[in-house]
């Protein structure tokens, strides 16, 4: 039989050797509970399409940069007889204030794409509403309307953006057909991936600046109302009341 001796230093490392244990176990446990936590929270989800037994398709457009393919999606738009939501960023709104006007007044609804188009959740939640503000003012000022509507910059979000949207009173929308025209296909191939794609209640994502997005625009709209829907603005497809957002984004009325 072996006699273990045990030295004072023997008793330090052992009792040092226990309490790095037990704070390894615990710093685990906390973490654990953390990511518990964080995995319970439910996540907040924009709108992407809403839930309608109404053939009714909204189309919006996204300005951040340039302003040379306006006036000509205006005139398509008014050509046939449809009207489209534009998100605009602030700093868009500085450059082209004629063209801000010009959209509010050929009856298109003017949605907030923030001031500065960043990437909303890495900023804090106070720079957050800053972003949607100083955007809302400008538009205001120069329309006498304040946005009811804003999509997150990139489509990018989390719970923080999408409460500090309904804290202002808006609605947070994305799309759930994306025309893919920031990468430039040829009108034919947008306007099947459009049409492929869009069904009741369908928020469609172009750009005002993408290369091919007004040759594309007019087989888009023809397309959309050959298959029985009807065009309208995204606020006019939000239905009124209570709601939620399931997790593919599809907004539904809450039941009373």
């Amino acid at each position: 039989m072996k006699l273990i001796l045990l030295t004072r230093r023997s008793l330090v490392t052992l009792g040092l050797s226990v309490i790095c244990g037990v704070t390894a176990a615990g710093v685990m446990i906390s973490s654990a509970a953390k990511a518990v936590q964080t995995a319970a929270e439910p996540r907040k989800i924009p709108i992407y399409r809403v839930e309608s037994d109404k053939k009714q398709v909204a189309i919006s457009f996204d300005a951040a940069w340039g302003n040379e393919q306006t006036e000509e999606l205006l005139q398509i738009l008014d050509e046939h007889k449809v009207k489209a939501t534009f998100f605009l960023v602030g700093k868009w709104v500085d450059d082209f204030p004629d063209d801000v006007k010009s959209i509010a007044s050929h009856g298109n609804d003017i949605g907030n794409h923030s001031d500065t188009h960043p990437h909303m959740p890495q900023i804090g939640k106070g720079e957050c509403a800053q972003e949607i503000e100083a955007c809302n003012q400008k538009i205001e000022k120069l329309t006498g309307k304040s946005p009811t509507l804003f999509r997150p910059p990139y489509g990018d979000y989390d719970n923080t953006v999408v409460d500090c949207v309904k804290s202002h009173g808006m609605y947070c929308v994305q799309w759930d057909v994306d025309s893919l025209d920031w990468k430039d296909p040829t009108p034919e191939q947008m306007t099947k991936t459009v049409l492929d794609k869009v069904r009741d209640g369908s928020i469609v994502l172009m750009h005002n600046g993408a290369k091919n997005t007004p040759a594309a625009l007019p087989g888009i709209i023809k397309g959309i109302k050959d298959k029985g829907f009807e065009i309208v603005l995204i606020k006019d497809l939000l239905p009124e009341g209570e709601y939620y957002t399931d997790v593919q984004g599809e907004l539904h009325l809450m039941e009373n």
